[in-house]
């Protein structure tokens, strides 16, 4: 089982991801409402080594090995991917390895960061996050770390659009009643103008999130979001991929999946390449024991696992 390397996992913007996670559980500058992944247990700023690199590239060499499909290498996982200081060698160091692209999936927090912007140059596409651009909402939504303020977070993306030649693809997290009114989207759309993104994708809540009162926007909503923003942006929709092929452990690949992120019976049988009924059996086969938990949501059931 390995520690760093999960999937390849189906994603809404990426096709097949291969996920690598670079900080423990839930280290992360924020601690926002919606995280599928539960509360932060960490909250930081501080940038470091978390991990040994040799270790991670060891996972994606074994992971590179079985010849699935992998449309991206994405940097993403349990926490804030730019808290460990090794991710620019990384990236170099997996570029020299594949010509698969490189994302990052990150909340932006830390790109007013010099050292970070030249982390991240060699990334094929970032990926920030921008929920919020009022303090007060910014405080609301993603719970900050006392030290950032969503001023100078903006500034550094506006920043590191000028140096970065890559794809930088912002992603909204529309949450009902809190972000969705027209000031708060005012405010939005003009920064998004100013970091002048390739693409931007609005999203709501559509796993478990971290507090109950985080809800989502209907579909109506999201269009007329979209239709005021009126910047490329495009509405996530589910994801609809091609099996990679069966695991050689099961199993093991479905407790790592659900490690990183709530999933349906349906996610495991595409990742995996399995029929539904089958991954019904394994879910129902690891059970508790194996500390997978059942939660319904959205007229939905999800599966994840305790870290």
């Amino acid at each position: 089982m390995m520690r760093y390397v999960y999937g390849p996992v189906p994603s809404r913007r990426l096709g097949f991801s291969l996920g690598v996670d670079l900080v423990p559980y839930k280290v992360c500058t924020l601690d926002c409402i919606y995280c599928q992944l539960g509360g932060t247990t960490k909250k930081s700023v501080e940038r470091k080594p978390y991990t040994r690199k040799d270790n991670v590239l060891g996972e994606v060499k074994k992971a590179l090995d079985k010849k699935k499909r992998i449309d991206y290498i994405t940097f993403s996982g349990s926490g804030e991917p730019t808290l460990n200081s090794d991710i620019g060698n990384l990236i170099r160091e997996i570029k020299a390895l594949t010509s698969i692209p490189v994302a990052v999936l990150t909340n932006g927090t830390m790109l007013f960061i010099e050292d970070v912007q030249r982390d991240l140059l060699e990334a094929d596409i970032v990926l920030p996050s921008l929920d919020a651009v009022s303090q007060r909402m910014f405080r609301n939504i993603n719970r900050p770390h006392d030290s950032l303020k969503i001023e100078v977070i903006v500034t550094g993306m506006k920043n590191f659009r000028k140096i970065y030649n890559g794809q930088i693809w912002l992603e909204i997290m529309l949450i009902k009643n809190f972000n969705d009114n027209s000031d708060e989207l005012s405010r939005i759309k003009n920064a998004v103008s100013k970091i002048q993104p390739d693409r931007v994708y609005l999203n709501t809540v559509v796993r478990p999130p971290s507090e109950i009162y985080a809800k989502p926007l209907s579909s109506d909503e999201m269009i007329s979001v979209k239709i005021f923003l009126d910047n490329n942006c495009e509405v996530i929709a589910e994801f609809h991929g091609q099996p990679v092929g069966e695991a050689n452990n099961v199993e093991d690949a479905i407790i790592e999946m659900a490690k990183r992120r709530p999933l349906t019976i349906f996610d495991i049988a595409n990742v995996l390449g399995i029929s539904e009924s089958n991954a019904e059996k394994f879910v129902a086969k690891l059970g508790a024991k194996n500390g997978i938990k059942e939660r319904r949501y959205d007229d939905r059931t999800y599966y994840s696992s305790e870290r």
